[in-house]
C-alpha cells in the first residue's frame, strides 16, 4: 500500500513473507487452520469412498449440533440433522459430481438442530480422482451460513428458489406430456422423482365419481387412512372441500391443519406435516378431481409458491382429462373390435387351437388385426390372421366385414387361392382406400396337409415336437385391395405337410416388430421365444403376449397357434373328403395334393402313383360332364385286408359309360383307365347325383 497522506505514521507492510518487527505480536502467531475454521463456524470433512467412512473434525460437528457420542463416523448417522428433502438434494449433488468429470461442488442446505430450529448450511467438496478417473476422496468443508444468508437474499438463494419452483410447473408438465392413462399420471406425480420436484414427502389423488371423491392414490405407502378410499363431497376433508368452493387450500402449519380438520388431523399426526396444499383440479369449468401435497419442514407458503402450485394443478387436470378421455375411447375402440373377432374357437377334432388379441395401448390406437378359425366339410378346416391398414376405428370396421366374406367363400369350398383372390375383390369394391394382409391356412387333420395363401403379410413359423423352430417360407401375392386393383389375382398355393405334435404360428407383425429394428431380427427373436417357451400352447401364447406388454403395446397384435395332435391322428387309416369347384383349376391342383398326401400318409405309398392317377381322372370327368363341382371322398376301410376306396360324387344322374379310345386318342380311356387300376369298381344312384367309386388293396 501507499504511504498515508496528513501525516500519518506509516504502516508496516509484508513483502514477501518477512514478519514486521515495528509491533509485538501474539505469541500463537499465525493462527493454526485448525482455529480459523472453527472461530468462523467452520469445520472440516474428509470422505473415504472406498470404506464409506466420513471424517467430520470438532468444528464441523459442531455445524451439525452434534456430539463426538452422537457420531459413528458414517454419513447415515447425519440423517436426524438432515431433513429427507435436503438429503436427496445433497446426495443427488454428490452423485452428479462424481458421475461427471467436475472435481467440485457446493450447496447451500438445511440441518435441524437438537432444539427443532432449522439453521442455512453451506458446503463444499473437492473429489479427488486417481489416474484411472476413478475417484476415491472427497475433502471439503462445511459451515454455519445462517448469518451470511440472513444478510444477502440473493446468497440466501431465494432467486435460485424461484427459479427452481417455476422450473417445477415446466419439468412436471414435460413429464406429464407422455401420460396415456391415469396410471402413468399417478406415477409421473407420485412417485420419488416428482415428489423430489415438487419438495413434497407425500401426496394423495382423489376423482370425483358419482358424488363422491374416490382415493386412486397416497404416499407414502403407509399413508392411507382408513375410511378415506371413498368420502362425500360433502364431508369436512380438505378434498372436498377443494372441490365444492373450486378453490385451493394452503394450510401454512400444522396447528391450522388440527384446527380445520381435527378428525382428519387425529389419523395423521404421526406423520409430522407441518403444511400442506391442496389444488382442485378443474377441467372444462368442471371438478374432476383433487390433489393433496403433504409437506414436512416447511413453514408456510409464500405468494410465488401458492401460485406456482395452482399453476401446477392445472396443468394436472388438464393431463388427467386427457388420459381419461384416452382410456375411454381405448375402451371403445377395443370392445368394438373385441365384438367383431370371433366370440369362441370350435373345437376341431385331431387340433389344438390357442388364439389371442391384444390392442395398443396408446389410446383409441387399435386397428384391423383379426384372427378366425372355420370349420370346414370333412374334417378340415381353415385357419386365417390378417391385418387392416390402419389404427381406428374405420380399420376395425372394415375388418369385420373382410373376417365374414373370407369365411363364407372358404365355407362355399372354394380353393384357398380362391378364397384370397375373391376376398381381395371384395375389399377393392368396398368405399375405402384401405388395403389388408393376411395368411390363409386350409389344414386337412387326418392326413396334415396344409395348403397356405400368404396376400402380403409375414411367412407363418412351424414348431416341431422336439421344440424346434423355424420360418415357413410361403409363396405369396399382393395384399387384399391392392391385388384386385392392379389386377394380379393369382395367389400361388404353398403345400406342406405338418407331422403329428407339430404346429404353426400365424401372428400379426405387431408381434414382431420392434421400434428402430429390422422385421427379420423380430421374427429371428420371436423364432428363440418359441423355441425356449412351454409346450403347451395356451402358457405359450400367454408368453408370447407377455413380450408385447413388456414392450409396450405399442401396436395391436393378433396371434394364431394350430397344432396337429398326436394321439388323434390316423392309425392305419383315416378317411378325407375335398370339394371341387367347377371352373378352377386351382381347386384341382389343391385336391390332388390332398389326395397324395394322404395316401403316402395312410401307407400306401407303393400304389400312390395308380390311386392319385385314378382319382385325377374321376375329378376330371366329373367336371367335364356335368355342371357342378365334385366331391373326391378317400377312407381307409375296416377290415382284415385293408382297402383304399375313393368315391368320385357329381350332381348328374346319367350314369357313365366305357368307351373305346376315338382315332386321336385323347378321350375315350378313363374309365379303361379305372378299370385296368383299380381292383374293383363302380357306380352307385345318390339322389340327384351319382358316386363312381373304386377300390385298391393296400399292404
Amino acid at each position: 500500500m501507499p504511504p498515508a497522506r496528513g501525516g500519518a505514521p506509516d504502516r508496516p507492510v509484508c513483502h514477501g513473507g518477512s514478519v514486521p518487527t515495528t509491533v509485538s505480536l501474539p505469541d500463537d502467531w499465525p493462527a493454526h487452520p485448525d482455529r480459523s475454521l472453527s472461530l468462523n463456524r467452520m469445520g472440516s470433512f474428509d470422505w473415504d469412498l472406498d470404506t464409506g467412512l466420513l471424517h467430520l473434525d470438532a468444528a464441523a460437528l459442531d455445524v451439525y449440533d452434534m456430539t463426538p457420542e452422537e457420531y459413528d463416523g458414517r454419513p447415515e448417522s447425519l440423517s436426524p440433522r438432515v431433513p429427507p428433502t435436503e438429503a436427496v438434494r445433497l446426495d443427488a449433488l454428490v452423485s452428479s459430481a462424481l458421475k461427471s468429470a467436475e472435481d467440485n461442488y457446493g450447496a447451500y442446505f438445511r440441518i435441524r438442530c437438537q432444539d427443532g430450529r432449522l439453521r442455512w448450511t453451506h458446503t463444499q467438496g473437492r473429489v479427488m480422482r486417481g489416474p484411472d478417473g476413478r475417484p476415491f476422496r472427497i475433502i471439503g468443508i462445511v459451515r454455519d451460513a445462517t448469518d451470511e444468508l440472513s444478510h444477502s437474499a440473493e446468497r440466501l438463494g431465494l432467486d435460485e428458489a424461484r427459479r427452481r419452483q417455476t422450473s417445477v410447473v415446466e419439468s412436471t408438465t414435460a413429464a406429464l406430456a407422455h401420460a396415456r392413462t391415469v396410471r402413468d399420471v399417478i406415477d409421473v406425480i407420485g412417485d420419488a422423482h416428482g415428489l423430489e420436484r415438487l419438495g413434497s414427502m407425500g401426496m394423495v389423488m382423489g376423482l370425483v365419481e358419482a358424488g363422491r371423491i374416490h382415493l386412486v392414490a397416497e404416499g407414502p405407502a403407509d399413508s392411507f387412512v382408513p375410511g378415506t378410499r371413498y368420502t362425500r363431497i360433502d364431508e369436512q376433508y380438505p378434498m372436498s372441500e377443494v372441490v365444492r368452493s373450486l378453490q385451493p387450500r394452503f394450510l401454512d402449519s400444522a396447528e391450522e391443519f388440527a384446527e380445520g380438520y381435527p378428525d382428519l388431523w387425529s389419523k395423521i399426526s404421526s406423520m409430522e406435516i407441518s403444511a400442506a396444499a391442496y389444488l382442485p383440479l378443474i377441467a372444462q369449468a368442471r371438478p374432476i378431481g383433487a390433489i393433496g401435497l403433504l409437506y414436512q419442514d416447511k413453514d408456510g407458503f409464500t405468494q410465488d409458491e401458492r401460485n406456482l402450485l395452482v399453476a401446477l394443478g392445472s396443468s394436472i387436470a388438464q393431463s388427467l382429462q386427457r388420459a381419461m378421455l384416452l382410456e375411454q375411447e381405448h375402451d371403445l375402440a377395443e370392445g368394438l373390435q373385441q365384438a367383431m373377432l370371433p366370440r369362441r374357437i370350435p373345437s376341431v377334432p385331431g387340433a389344438e387351437i390357442a388364439v389371442r388379441y391384444r390392442s395398443a395401448r396408446m389410446g383409441q390406437d387399435i386397428g384391423g388385426d383379426w384372427y378366425d378359425v372355420i370349420p370346414l366339410p370333412g374334417g378340415r378346416v381353415g385357419a386365417v390372421i390378417g391385418d387392416v391398414q390402419g389404427h381406428d376405428t374405420h380399420a376395425a370396421a372394415v375388418m369385420g366385414q373382410l373376417r365374414i366374406v373370407l369365411r363364407a367363400y372358404a365355407a362355399e369350398g372354394h380353393s384357398p387361392g380362391t378364397v384370397v383372390a375373391r376376398a381381395s375383390v371384395f375389399l377393392h369394391e368396398l368405399d375405402t382406400d384401405r388395403f389388408a394382409t393376411c395368411t390363409y391356412v386350409e389344414a386337412d387333420l387326418t392326413t396334415g396337409v396344409l395348403q397356405l395363401v400368404r396376400a402380403g403379410h409375414i411367412d407363418p413359423l412351424l414348431r416341431t415336437r422336439d421344440g424346434d423352430c423355424r420360418r415357413l417360407p410361403v409363396e405369396g401375392g399382393m395384399p387384399l385391395g391392392l391385388s384386385a386393383e392392379f389386377g394380379r389375382l393369382e395367389y400361388p398355393v404353398t403345400t406342406v405337410e405338418l407331422d403329428p405334435g407339430e404346429t404353426i404360428l400365424l401372428c400379426t407383425d405387431g408381434l414382431v416388430e420392434h421400434p428402430g429394428a429390422d422385421l427379420d431380427d423380430g421374427i429371428q427373436l420371436l423364432t428363440a421365444l418359441i423355441r425356449s417357451g412351454p409346450a403347451d400352447l395356451p402358457r405359450l401364447a400367454d408368453r408370447l403376449c407377455g413380450v408385447i406388454d413388456e414392450r409396450g403395446g405399442d401396436d395391436d397384435m393378433a396371434l394364431l397357434l394350430l397344432r396337429r395332435q398326436a394321439e388323434e391322428a390316423p392309425q392305419g387309416g383315416g378317411r378325407l373328403q375335398q370339394h371341387v369347384a367347377p371352373g378352377d383349376p386351382e381347386a384341382l391342383v389343391a385336391a390332388r395334393h390332398m389326395i397324395g398326401a394322404a395316401v403316402r400318409s395312410w401307407g400306401a405309398r407303393e400304389r400312390s402313383d395308380e390311386i392319385e392317377l385314378v382319382a385325377d381322372e374321376l375329378i376330371v370327368n366329373a367336371l367335364m360332364h356335368t355342371d357342378g363341382p365334385a366331391i373326391v371322398t378317400l377312407r381307409v376301410l375296416p377290415g382284415a385286408q385293408r382297402r383304399l376306396r375313393v368315391e368320385v360324387e357329381d350332381r348328374s344322374s346319367a350314369l357313365p359309360r366305357r368307351r373305346e379310345a376315338g382315332e386321336s386318342g385323347v378321350s375315350g380311356r378313363g374309365l379303361m383307365l379305372v378299370d385296368r387300376l383299380a381292383d374293383v369298381w363302380g357306380v352307385e344312384s345318390r339322389g340327384s347325383g351319382k358316386c363312381v367309386w373304386c377300390e385298391f388293396e393296400i399292404s
